[in-house]
């Protein structure tokens, strides 16, 4: 990764990143937020972003998901929620376009149509914040220094979906972000950097989770500006004991709640 830097040991041009993530306006947009305000502009380039459609499913089948989840109250006003985002126009798509970052379309970001696209554009690196897709060898080889993923949990214990879900409900008494290397096996690469959010005795997953997103947009910054100045480390995940968490059921909420914790 030295070929990046120049004589003088600083990056002899910016780090050219490609963002590929989910269309959520309410809690992945929290990521966008903070790294679009605060990530230094001549140190990155942002040469693009792909927002996928989440879970890949229809917006009925999404709705009856997020039905089951949350449970009536909660689901009616979460769809309150939502309407707020769209009367006013929020997302990710436009936060990018008002930034300068140029939309980069895909019905699959493992199609070959989509990898060409990505490698004529020489990304540097490809981060995924909630990407909805697992990524095939094909894309995972598109960059050409790292592909890195952003996870809201501890791995290798809370591999998969929903992590803070299962920190809550687990007892933990932080929430772990890890930013890590990714390989074709899910959430299984080298760790390059974690941060700790506290969990509250009485808290919400609303809350949680909009805090993780926050903060792990500064942490995904300084990984970044390691990586383009060749300092990044990495710590290879030893995957006795790991675990892979699906996404919770209704009974699973239950539990949330007797603990005391809050859905919104």
């Amino acid at each position: 990764m030295t070929d990046t830097l120049s004589e003088s040991g600083q990056p002899s041009h910016p780090l050219r990143v490609l963002f590929i993530t989910e269309d959520d306006p309410l809690y992945v947009i929290r990521f966008f937020d903070v790294f679009l305000r605060e990530y230094p502009r001549r140190e990155f380039d942002l040469i693009g972003i792909t927002v996928d459609a989440a879970f890949h499913e229809s917006k009925i089948a999404t709705a009856r998901r997020m039905l089951r989840f949350y449970g009536a109250v909660d689901f009616v006003r979460l769809c309150a929620r939502f309407a707020m985002t769209r009367i006013r126009g929020r997302s990710i798509s436009r936060l990018a376009t008002n930034a300068g970052v140029p939309i980069i379309a895909a019905t699959s970001v493992n199609a070959p149509e989509y990898v060409r696209r990505v490698r004529d554009m020489a990304p540097d690196v490809i981060v995924s914040v909630a990407a909805p897709e697992i990524f095939r060898k094909e894309i995972l080889g598109s960059a050409r220094l790292r592909c890195v993923n952003i996870h809201s949990g501890r791995l290798p214990k809370y591999r998969g979906m929903m992590p803070n879900f299962w920190q809550l409900l687990h007892g933990e008494r932080v929430a772990t972000v890890t930013v890590h290397e990714m390989v074709e096996k899910l959430d299984a690469g080298d760790v390059l950097g974690t941060l700790e959010v506290p969990v509250r005795d009485r808290d919400s997953l609303h809350r949680l989770i909009v805090e993780t997103k926050e903060q792990g947009a500064r942490l995904m910054i300084d990984v970044l500006r390691k990586i383009a100045a060749g300092s990044d480390s990495s710590t290879p995940l030893d995957m006795t004991g790991a675990s892979y968490f699906r996404f919770p059921s209704s009974s699973d909420v239950a539990q949330l709640r007797k603990r005391g914790h809050r859905m919104l």
